[in-house]
């Protein structure tokens, strides 16, 4: 089963990481990464740019085109990792490692689907 691992965390708080703070998460995010990768368990790793480069399309009869995420949390997507688990347990596993690097924010854990592989 595929599992999205999506980041989420305050853009306030990452913004105001040093860049040797930031480079540590990423450090120890790769040792989890090169591992996954190793067994053939790592998809997409994707970081999303900061929420004031968001735009949010709202459904209704007109779509209405907002500017930011509008999202109805305190901590905004940061980015996310598609990975190959046997079990959800192996998931919520993987996902704790990821947690473990950092003080604050979350990692969600979303079963998907392959609906379409793409061109890019």
């Amino acid at each position: 089963m595929r599992y999205a691992l999506l980041c989420y965390d305050s853009d306030a708080v990452v913004g105001a990481w040093t860049p040797q703070q930031e480079e540590d998460v990423h450090t120890r995010h790769a040792v989890v990464e090169k591992e996954l990768a190793d067994q053939g368990r790592l998809g997409p790793n994707l970081s999303l740019m900061t929420t004031s480069a968001a735009i949010t399309v709202r459904s209704g009869g007109e779509p209405i085109v907002m500017d930011g995420p509008f999202a109805e949390t305190k901590e905004q997507l940061l980015g996310f990792w598609i990975i190959e688990c046997a079990s959800l347990e192996d998931a919520i596993e993987t996902a704790r490692r990821f947690a473990s690097h950092k003080q604050t924010g979350a990692i969600e854990i979303r079963p998907v689907a392959l609906r379409d592989q793409g061109t890019a």
